[in-house]
């Protein structure tokens, strides 16, 4: 991740999260036992790498490697008394990308509707790929085999995020007299500003698997358009991703 706004989105987060867990022990100072094996901080980190896959392909066409999602969440964890489960309240950011494998790319037609433009026209076209990211706040029940060691406990997670959209660009690599360039156009392209969905985890210690169903569209309505040559463009197009996750804290 050497994009300079992910390293700006990830500083902006551990600024943030750095500062709550400060003001949690000025306001409130931890009186629970220490975690087992874990340092005594009022929460988890956790990061979810995963793959996309839009549930209608009629023109939206993308490639299994480079559509991807990173998550970067903090979660501030609740226990419900001496029981073996937990609340989860988070905060972070969500960064999927689309990549499309048929050599085009988004754009707008003379109503506005978001369509495919029918070829990118560049030489030696690599790559091609549209780039959402949100701030989410998720919120998850959790059952642990054994909430005193986090780290040798079963686990599994039922949970449902919102996110809003902060940015989203097209993003075009090719070559060019032997020099490699790249294109990116910042645009909404009828995006769907708000995501949310339920998603579901399973797991062991700080490694699990999860998948997520994002119950609104990833446009508008209406916001997809015909293709300009083929047609026939899903207009509502979700998405499901399947990943692991990993915590630390």
């Amino acid at each position: 991740m050497t994009n300079p706004t992910k390293k700006l989105n990830i500083f902006l987060l551990l600024i943030t999260l750095s500062t709550a867990a400060f003001a949690q022990d000025v306001v409130a100072p931890q009186t629970s036992t220490v975690k087992k094996g874990r340092p005594n901080i009022p929460g988890t980190f956790q990061l979810d790498l995963g793959f996309n896959f839009p549930t209608e392909k009629a023109g939206f066409n993308t490639s299994f490697f480079g559509s991807n999602t990173v998550n970067l969440y903090y979660f501030y964890d609740m226990r419900l008394g001496k029981s073996k489960f937990s609340i989860h309240p988070g905060v972070g950011f969500g960064l999927e990308r689309y990549k499309f494998n048929n050599n085009k790319t988004l754009g707008y037609n003379s109503a506005q509707d978001t369509v495919f433009m029918t070829d990118v026209t560049l030489p030696n076209l690599r790559k091609t790929k549209l780039v959402t990211n949100y701030i989410d706040i998720p919120f998850e029940v959790r059952f642990s085999s054994r909430p005193d060691d986090p780290n040798r406990s079963f686990k599994v997670s039922l949970g449902f995020k919102v996110g809003l959209l902060y940015e989203s660009f097209t993003k075009i690599k090719y070559s060019e007299d032997g020099e490699r360039k790249k294109i990116k156009d910042k645009q909404n392209f009828n995006l769907f500003p708000i995501r949310y969905g339920p998603y579901f985890r399973i797991g062991g210690g700080n490694f699990s698997f999860y998948a997520y169903y994002s119950l609104s569209p990833l446009f508008k309505s209406h916001g997809f358009g015909k293709e300009q040559l083929s047609g026939n463009v899903a207009e509502n197009i979700n998405n499901l991703t399947f990943g692991i996750s990993l915590a630390a804290f």
